[in-house]
Formats: C-alpha cells, structure tokens, sequence
C-alpha cells in the first residue's frame, strides 16, 4: 500500500473536514486504496498555519502555498480556498504533475473553469471537484435505481438548496457575498450541488431559463480576519454592498427531453441544509431530503393500486458504500461520512491509475450552465448551455 503526500492549502472549514477525511477514511475502507499522509497545510500567515497543522494533524505548516506546489515529496495538492485562488492554484499544481482536488464551485467563471480543465485534460493528472454530496449513500441508490430502469423513463427534476445562515440583514460581509472572490452568490455556493446532482441523475442540461434576486444589498464589514459564515449579527458597523445573488430560480430543459427546476437561497429561514429533489419516471418516482441523509423514498408504478404510495429505504450494508460505513441501516450518515467516501474513491482512482467523478471536466461544464444561469436572469430569455468537448 503506497503512501501519498498531501499538501492542503486553506485550513477554514473546508480544511477541517479534508483533514478529517484524510485520517479516517482508511478506518472506513480498509485495505484503503492508498494511504494519506497529512504533510502540509498552508493558511494566510505563519500563525495561522501552525495553528491549522495542530489542530488537523499535519507535518509541517507554511504561508507560501507555491512551497507545496515546489515540494517533490507532495503528490496530492488540496485547494480549500475562497473561489477567487482556485484557478491559480490548480493550474500551478497541474504544471508541476501534483494530483488535484478543488472545492467547489470549480472556478467563478466558465473562462476559469476552462483554463484549468486545459490544464489537466491531457495528462495524467487525477483531478476532482468536490461536490461530495452526490456520495450520499442514499444519493447513489437513487442513481442505481435509475440506471436499473426502475422507475423507467426520466421525466422531470425537482431539486431544491435552502438555508437561512444570510437571511439576518446584519450576518456580516463573508466573501461569500463579494463578486470579486466568490463569482456569484447562491448559485455557486450552493445551487452548483443541486446542478451536480441533476447531471449525475438525470444527464446534461440543454438549456436554462432563470431569476435571480438579491435581498439584502449591503451588510456589515467583518472585524478580524477569519471569515464569518452563519447567521451571526455584525452589529450596527459600516457596511459593505452585496454584488451577488441571494436568491437564483431556474427552468431547466435536459437532452434527454426531461424537464426541471432549480432552486437555491440562503434566505429562507428555517431551512437549515434543505438540499433535496424529487425525480418522477414513468414508472415511479424517488425523493430526497439532505436533512434526512439516510432515507430515500420511492414509490414504484409496479405497486399493486392498493399497496401504492412512498416508501422508505434506509440506507446501510446493502448499499452503496455500505460495506465501509456502518453496520447497521439508518444508524446516521453525517457531513464527514460524504467527505471520507470523496477521499476514498479520489484515492482509488490515483492508486489504480484511472478518473474519478466529478472532475475537472464535470466542473467545467457546472460553471458554463452557471453562466448561463446568470446570462438568462440578466436577459430573461431561454439560454443554450454550451457543451464542452471532453
């Protein structure tokens, strides 16, 4: 069992959760494909990384993440970064033979996306864009069952992001709501996830037709310098504009001929982690509710009359990823789990020499239907997603 090197730049809450992934997943699967070895972590300053290597268990810390692109011994480079560094950084690792995985959204642009798709596409660089919550076990089941036929013949796509950490007018200016670093607001923070799972589910898409709203236009500056995500006031201070979306709406045309919708906001108060869709067939229908991680309901048209109605699977053993999680269905799947199974099937992929998904590629083509989300609301006219030649 051959050990990899990791190198994470950004040690937020992305950080946190790669890091925990890294040391547990060879708990979970095991032989485990390859062993991570947590090396280094870079943050913004010296304090802050030596901080982070403490407390997520790396080697050794710096300030300079092109140090980690320049070590020999790095083989996996792990972009954790606010958007706006993601480019830079990929492209710098892929020049330099580092295996990649990036948060997503990829890039904020379908011109940055690009320009780190080109630079992997022809090497032999496994790269992945972590939208780790197509790894829902429960997710995947879905997925089985509709390559398996089972509820026939996809029609439409229902899916929904809803959170309310934004909704207080006084949460204070995360990058989040700054078009210079994060490329758009809730459309790439959190509706990309549902456009993951819409394309993993159901196929591409062929055209979009959207609106999209901000709420709250100005917010109050941060103090310090570590960013503040939650709905926490940030006082009566000066403030700052809002120059992203809060709130995106999208009809979405499939090339397979189904229809659909997306919804994303951060505004909606009393939804936590609502990222949900529903998928009706033409012979039956699977749901989904993030919030109830363990649980897929399906309702099959094969049902006798009487009998006919939603049902609940609970995920465990029998499904997939089953046999390297826990032993017993329904006996809780959390945030940390998705992450651990991203990092085993990225490993796997590198120790066997193959792809995994999504990558590069499927990040691509994510922010191309992000534009033209965003070229739609602006028109308010149906817009063609391109699609990329991969």
């Amino acid at each position: 069992m051959q050990n990899l090197n990791v190198g994470l730049i950004g040690g937020g809450f992305m950080g946190k959760a790669h890091s925990l992934a890294y040391a547990a997943m060879p708990m979970f699967f095991w032989p485990a494909p390859a062993m991570p070895v947590r090396k280094v972590i870079a943050e913004a300053t010296d304090e802050l990384a030596a901080q982070a290597a403490s407390r997520f268990g790396f080697e050794k810390s710096t300030s300079d993440w092109r140090s980690i692109i320049d070590d020999p011994d790095i083989h996996v480079v792990d972009i954790a970064t606010p958007n706006h560094l993601h480019a830079e950084i990929a492209i710098a690792a892929a020049e330099a033979g580092k295996h990649i995985i990036c948060e997503k959204p990829l890039a904020r642009t379908g011109e940055e996306s690009k320009a780190m798709y080109d630079a992997v596409k022809n090497t032999d660089i496994v790269h992945m864009v972590a939208f780790n919550y197509r790894r829902t076990p429960a997710v995947a089941l879905a997925k089985k069952y509709i390559d398996e036929g089972a509820i026939g013949r996809v029609i439409s796509f229902r899916g929904t992001y809803l959170q309310d950490w934004s909704a207080d007018a006084n949460s204070p200016l995360s990058w989040r709501f700054q078009k210079s670093i994060a490329g758009s607001g809730a459309l790439g923070d959190i509706g990309t996830h549902v456009i993951d799972m819409a394309r993993y589910l159901v196929g591409e898409f062929t055209s979009v037709n959207s609106v999209m709203s901000t709420w709250i236009p100005e917010r109050p500056l941060q103090s310090g310098s570590a960013d503040s995500l939650g709905n926490v006031s940030g006082g009566e201070g000066p403030r700052g504009a809002v120059d992203v979306d809060d709130e995106v709406l999208t009809m979405v045309k499939f090339a397979n001929g189904a229809i659909g919708s997306i919804e994303a906001t951060r505004n909606a108060y009393g939804r936590n982690n609502f990222l949900t869709f529903e998928i009706h067939g033409t012979e039956g229908s699977i749901v989904f509710n993030y919030e109830r991680r363990d649980e897929l309901q399906v309702c099959f048209a094969s049902d006798p009359g009487d009998r006919r109605g939603f049902r609940t699977v609970y995920t465990g053993p029998a499904h997939p990823y089953g046999e390297g999680l826990w032993p017993i269905p329904a006996l809780g799947i959390g945030y940390g789990e998705t992450k651990i199974i991203e990092a085993y099937d990225f490993f796997k992929a590198i120790a066997e020499g193959g792809s995994v998904s999504p990558n590069f590629a499927d990040g691509y083509q994510i922010a191309l239907i992000d534009d033209a989300i965003i070229e739609s609301a602006e028109s308010g006219a149906w817009v063609d997603v391109p699609r990329i030649d991969a």
